[in-house]
């Protein structure tokens, strides 16, 4: 894959917490919600399964509903990957008022020439 993918993940998880941490413009959203492949869905923390548009009307509506919030990945590793898909596993932080939660993230990804789209994941929390 010739898209630095540890940049795109950090790039993706910049936007959110933009989205969700300021006042930020519709083109923030616009990126993140163009990185989540058509047949995007994931698990969350609480076992819900979300698909892309489920997801994307939730994150409309909660422009900075955070504000200040921070997101930080760390401990990225590539566990597959070939020309149609990359499974990662990552650390998620998120940081706001002084509270921190964690969630690690198995993400399988679609390789693009310049891009990678996002097309499912599973967050598990991580006690602090």
């Amino acid at each position: 894959m010739s898209v630095d993918l540890e940049g795109a993940i950090r790039a993706l998880h910049d936007d959110l917490a933009a989205w969700l941490g300021t006042e930020a413009p519709d083109s923030v959203f616009d990126r993140f919600a163009a990185a989540q492949d058509a047949s995007f869905s994931m698990v969350t923390t609480t076992g819900q399964i979300l698909h892309r548009d489920e997801l994307l009307a939730g994150l409309r509506a909660a422009r900075n509903a955070q504000p200040g919030l921070r997101i930080t990945i760390s401990e990225i590793e590539v566990l597959s990957a070939d020309d149609a898909m990359t499974v990662v596993r990552f650390l998620e932080a998120h940081e706001n008022a002084g509270v921190v939660s964690r969630r690690r993230v198995l993400a399988v990804l679609r390789p693009e020439p310049d891009a990678v789209r996002w097309w499912t994941l599973q967050e598990t929390d991580v006690p602090n």
